[in-house]
């Protein structure tokens, strides 16, 4: 077990080590001509490194760090029921998204994500969907606690894809509209260039994949206890913050502050809703 921690927490060091330098690449340095005028070889041939290839690699390392974690608090079984739901069908939803324009909007990827699914979609788009997608319901699934019946199902569903169209809020204006774009809008809209169609789209796609992982588990996950929701609070706040940031980058305020009060503090509320039984109620390939 401690060797699993460990493994963890390396790899959340490297996905919030990653995001930070993502911010220092494209939000500071371009700030700072003269510094970058005159930084040395190896230390360009880093930035280039990190400005190709930084996008993926953080979503890499959170991906790989939430699934370690989902594997300790769910177990293999029940983390597999979640990861493949999330990514294929988000990956379904971008795939169509990108062709017809349909369930966000007309887009399109530019190359600073990596390789893509049939010239279409990042490789690692999927995986970003999974680990914030999961981190979200479980916060989420705190606040139900023990509700039972319709309100036990379906309210840590809605909440969950609540919680994660909410870090769109931030997300979407912040890559689209920021230098460089990670992807362009190919139709415009009220929301800072983008149509509202985008969120509802977001909306949707979280709540499909995440119903059909609560359908292939059977029952709810046993309420997490809040030190268990430490580390998805963790991974949440590290994500909202990279994109205020790039957000407020862009001067793009309105956005940030829509991210704090309809994602932010409902999370943080989520958290302080975790169980607090000293004794762990999530036992790891077990659904209660």
């Amino acid at each position: 077990m401690k060797s699993l921690n460990l493994a963890r927490n390396v790899l959340t060091s490297l996905h919030i080590g990653s995001l930070l330098f993502g911010l220092y690449g494209l939000v500071i340095l371009p700030r700072s001509p003269e510094f970058l005028a005159n930084m040395p070889p190896e230390g360009m041939a880093i930035m280039e490194f990190g400005m190709a290839h930084g996008g993926a690699v953080y979503i890499v390392f959170g991906a790989l760090a939430v699934g370690l974690w989902g594997a300790q608090i769910l177990g293999m079984r029940q983390l597999l029921m979640f990861l493949v739901p999330s990514f294929l069908l988000s990956l379904a939803s971008e795939l169509l998204g990108t062709s017809t324009g349909f369930p966000f909007g007309a887009y399109s990827y530019t190359e600073l994500l990596g390789p893509k699914v049939l010239g279409l979609v990042p490789f690692v788009i999927p995986l970003s969907w999974f680990y914030m997608g999961l981190v979200s319901y479980m916060l989420a699934r705190a606040i139900f606690g023990e509700a039972r019946g319709v309100l036990g199902v379906v309210g840590p569903l809605l909440l969950g894809a609540w919680f994660l169209t909410a870090w769109d809020l931030v997300l979407d204006p912040a890559m689209a509209v920021a230098d460089p774009k990670f992807w362009v809008w190919l139709e415009t809209g009220p929301f800072f260039g983008m149509p509202l169609q985008n969120f509802a789209g977001w909306f949707g796609t979280g709540l499909l994949f995440m119903a059909v992982a609560r359908g292939l588990w059977g029952t709810n996950p046993p309420v997490p206890t809040r030190a268990q929701l430490t580390f998805p609070l963790i991974i949440y706040v590290a994500n909202i913050f990279f994109s205020a940031v790039m957000s407020i980058g862009a001067g793009l305020y309105i956005p940030v502050l829509m991210g704090l009060v309809l994602g932010l503090l409902p999370v943080v509320w989520a958290w302080w809703c975790g169980a607090t039984n000293p004794e762990p109620q999530l036992t790891g390939g077990r659904a209660g």
